[in-house]
C-alpha cells in the first residue's frame, strides 16, 4: 500500500497519459483519436449508432466485492450490448471518469486494464474521454459508437402479430450471484475473519462480474440472413424488457412460463435464497442477453440454436402483456425490477 501513486502527484493529464499508453486501435474506421479536441471517425457511408450508460458507486456496483478490473470490464460490455441490440457493430467508445481522492493511479489502471480486455475481445477501440475529481466514490460514463447497414438496423418497434418471440442464452444467473455476493458481504462484515468458499457460485458470479454481450447470436443472423423484426437487450429483466418492445411496436405478447431458459446452476442458487427462478429471470436484470421477435417463417432458421429459445408470440395489442402459466392460466405481465427513480 506504501507503494501506490496518489493522483495528486501526477495530475489530471498524467493520469489520462497513465491511463491510456497501452490502447490498441482495432478499426480502420479511427483515424484520430485520444490527444486531440477530438476523435476522428470515418465510417464510409455506414448508419452511426450511438448509446451512453453511467455506473455510479453504491449504486450499480459495491467495490466490497467488485474486482475493478472486472468492473472495467462490465462497463464496457453492458454498452456494447445496446448496439448488438440494434443488430449492430460496436466500434468505438469514450470514457469519462469522476474519482475521489481514496483512489490510486494503481486502482484505476487495474480498472481500464478491465476496459481493454473487453475492447480487446470485442475489437472496440478507445478514443477519449474525460477525468475528474469527485467529492465521494466513483462514477463512470461510457459512450459507444458503433455502425450498422441501413436496411439492417433493428429497433424496438417493429414486431407484429403472430411473430415468435425468442431470447438468447439463460436469465436470472447475474441476479443470483448479486444475491450471494450481498450474502457474503453481509457475512464478512459481521466476522470479518470469515472466508467464503465461492466455487460452488462460480457460474452465476460470472454472469454478475463478468458479463458477455451477444456478439456471436448477431454473427448468426448474418450466416442464416435472418433479421429479426424487433430486438432490445435484456438489462432491467425479461419483464420490463417485453413491455418495452410490446409498447414501441402497439402489440401485446403471450410469454409462456416454462419456456423461459434458466441454468440449473442458477436454481439451485436461488433454491437457498426461497426465491422462484422464474420471478428472478423476470426481474432480475444485468443479463445482456437478446430478446428479439422474429416471423414464423424464420423459424426453421432458429429451431436447432441452442443459445436461442423460443418464449412465446407476439399477440393484438388489445390482448395486452401476458404470462402463460404452465397450468395454462394467464397472468399479466409487470415489470417489478430495480427503477433508479421510485420513492422505495
Amino acid at each position: 500500500m506504501d507503494n501506490l501513486t496518489l493522483l495528486s502527484e501526477i495530475g489530471e493529464f498524467g493520469l489520462i497519459e497513465k491511463l491510456n499508453k497501452d490502447n490498441v486501435i482495432y478499426n480502420k474506421s479511427t483515424l484520430l483519436c485520444i490527444g486531440d479536441d477530438c476523435a476522428v471517425l470515418d465510417y464510409e457511408g455506414k448508419q452511426i449508432l450511438v448509446s451512453t450508460d453511467a455506473m455510479a458507486e453504491g449504486v450499480h456496483f459495491d467495490l466490497v466485492y467488485t474486482p475493478l478490473k472486472h468492473l472495467g470490464y462490465k462497463a464496457c460490455v453492458s454498452n456494447f450490448s445496446d448496439i448488438y441490440a440494434m443488430n449492430g457493430e460496436p466500434k468505438q467508445i469514450v470514457i469519462s471518469l469522476s474519482v475521489s481522492s481514496k483512489y490510486s493511479l494503481e486502482a484505476l489502471q487495474e480498472l481500464y486494464e478491465g476496459m481493454r480486455l473487453a475492447c480487446k475481445k470485442y475489437k472496440v477501440d478507445i478514443v477519449g474521454g474525460d477525468t475528474t475529481s469527485s467529492k465521494s466514490g466513483m462514477f463512470i460514463s461510457i459512450t459507444v459508437m458503433g455502425q450498422a447497414d441501413k436496411q439492417q438496423i433493428v429497433k424496438r418497434s417493429g414486431a407484429k402479430k403472430n411473430d415468435l418471440i425468442c431470447v438468447t442464452g439463460n436469465l436470472g444467473a447475474a441476479y443470483a450471484g448479486l444475491l450471494v455476493l450481498q450474502r457474503e458481504k453481509a457475512t464478512f462484515m459481521a466476522n470479518p475473519e470469515f472466508q467464503p468458499d465461492l466455487q460452488p457460485y462460480e457460474y452465476v458470479l460470472q454472469r454478475q462480474l463478468k458479463p458477455e454481450a451477444q456478439q456471436k447470436t448477431i454473427e448468426l443472423f448474418k450466416e442464416k440472413s435472418i433479421l429479426p423484426t424487433s430486438m432490445m437487450d435484456i438489462s432491467d429483466g425479461l419483464a420490463s424488457e417485453c413491455l418495452h418492445l410490446c409498447k414501441e411496436s402497439k402489440v401485446g405478447c403471450e410469454v409462456y412460463l416454462e419456456k423461459i431458459p434458466i441454468d440449473y446452476q442458477t436454481i439451485k442458487t436461488l433454491e437457498e435464497f426461497k426465491i422462484l427462478p422464474e420471478t428472478a429471470a423476470l426481474n432480475g436484470g444485468e443479463d445482456y442477453e437478446l430478446l428479439f421477435t422474429i416471423d414464423q417463417k424464420d423459424y426453421e432458421k432458429i429451431k436447432d440454436e441452442k443459445n436461442i429459445s423460443v418464449i412465446g408470440y407476439i399477440t393484438d395489442e388489445s390482448l395486452g402483456c401476458k404470462l402463460v402459466t404452465p397450468q395454462n392460466t394467464t397472468m399479466d405481465i409487470k415489470a417489478q425490477g430495480f427503477n433508479h427513480f421510485t420513492k422505495e
